[in-house]
């Protein structure tokens, strides 16, 4: 039994019916799944840690969600101060089109049934 931790940068605090935020920097939300054999065990949504920030927001936020022991991060749109941070911490990307919504990035993507 393997538990994944996803952050998915988000608009609201609607869970698996949000929608995905246009960039990650400047997400509202992050919502943060633990996923164990394809199924949903735990949604948490916690508020962008560096939501007051004017710039220098992505590594703020990938210290942040590695703190958290997230392992994949699911935005569509990941500036390159933040994609080398999330990669020095081990953490996996994957590039979505904004406006979806996060169950079915989830199930489009293989990571849940």
């Amino acid at each position: 039994m393997t538990i994944k931790r996803i952050a998915i940068a988000t608009l609201n605090n609607k869970g698996l019916d949000d929608i995905i935020s246009n960039t990650f920097g400047y997400s509202k939300t992050f919502t943060i799944i633990d996923i164990e054999d394809g199924n949903i065990k735990d949604i948490k949504i916690i508020d962008n840690p560096a939501g007051s920030m004017t710039h220098g927001r992505g590594p703020v936020i990938a210290k942040k969600l590695s703190d958290m022991n997230v392992e994949i991060v699911i935005s569509s749109e990941l500036g390159p101060g933040a994609l080398t941070i999330l990669k020095e911490f081990g953490i996996s990307t994957i590039n979505v089109k904004p406006g979806l919504r996060v169950s079915e990035v989830l199930k489009e993507n293989g990571l849940i049934k």
